[in-house]
This record gives C-alpha cells, structure tokens and sequence, in this order.
C-alpha cells in the first residue's frame, strides 16, 4: 500500500525545494516546487509501490525548473526609459533640408529607385522587383534621379560639394 500524498510531500519537500533552488535560484524555487507536487499529485496513485518516491520527485522537480528558465527566457524584459527624442535611424543628414526636399520633388520612381540603391544599397534586379520593370529600367531611374538632384541641389545651393553623398555613398 502506497503511503498519504501528505507524507510525500513532509518527506521529500525539501530535497525538492533544494533541487528548484539550485537549478532557478531562490526567487523562482517556489513556484516550481508548487508545480512540482501538483503534477506529482496526479501521477502519484498510478506510481508503483516499489518505486524510488524521492528519485521520482527530484526529477519532476528538475523537469519544472527547466521549464521555468526557458518560460523566463521568454519573457519580455523592460527596456526602462524610452527616449522622447525620434530615432535617426533611417534619416541620413536631416539638417540639409534643400536636398531632402529636391529628394522629395523627384518622380516616385526615381526616388524610390535613388533611395533603394543609394541608401540602402540594393542591386538594380533587386530594385527592378520592388518599383517594376527591367534592371535596366531601373538603373536608367537612379541615373536619372542622381542627374535631376545634382542639377536642382547646385541650383539651390553653390557653395556644396556636388558629389551627393548619400548615407556615405557615392552617387558618382
């Protein structure tokens, strides 16, 4: 005959909560003890009256506490503080408005094809996929937005180096 659960858990509760500590640390060790006898509790009247009660629980015990740290290393962890200030990811040089805005006068397609190979530095076939048409199409709309920017940037501006560096790229 099998003894009480209750003298289960009085017997082996601390080799267990030992077990849970060493594996979690003493903040989650609670809680996988607690899962620990919950699932030993459903088991534990088809476990045979021979068996190694203690063996049994340590490696319930060792299996949850696994468990735990890959739950924890899931989990989403605070970033703290965000900034107020936007990212400047993806904005090159803000600070020169003039060609940003000559930028922003250039056809769709040019512009998409001058950003897409200039700042992020894509092959023309990969460009050719993204806005349609040829490789060559493609690399004709760059030439073309790299010509009408230096035309309407010199324009604009004489005392710039006309070699529109854009996101440390050369456009020539």
């Amino acid at each position: 005959m099998t003894a009480p659960f209750e003298a289960l858990v009085a017997r082996h509760g601390a080799a267990v909560l030992r077990v849970c500590r060493a594996v979690l640390g003493p903040d989650d060790a609670d809680d996988a003890w607690s899962e620990t006898f919950l699932a030993a509790l459903g088991a534990y009247p088809g476990l045979p009256a021979t068996a190694n009660t203690e063996a049994w629980l340590v490696t319930i015990a060792r299996r949850k506490a696994i468990d735990a740290l890959r739950a924890r290393g899931r989990r989403a962890v605070p970033a703290g503080d965000l900034p107020d200030a936007p990212s400047r990811i993806g904005v090159p040089d803000a600070s020169d408005p003039d060609l940003w805005s000559a930028v922003a006068a250039l056809p769709a397609k040019q512009r998409h094809a001058v950003a897409y190979r200039y700042l992020a530095g894509l092959p023309y076939a990969e460009i050719a996929g993204i806005v349609g048409g040829t490789t060559d199409a493609a690399r004709r709309a760059a030439a073309d937005g790299i010509r009408t920017l230096r035309r309407s940037y010199a324009a604009s501006d004489q005392g710039h180096d006309l070699d529109l560096d854009l996101d440390g790229r050369s456009a020539r």
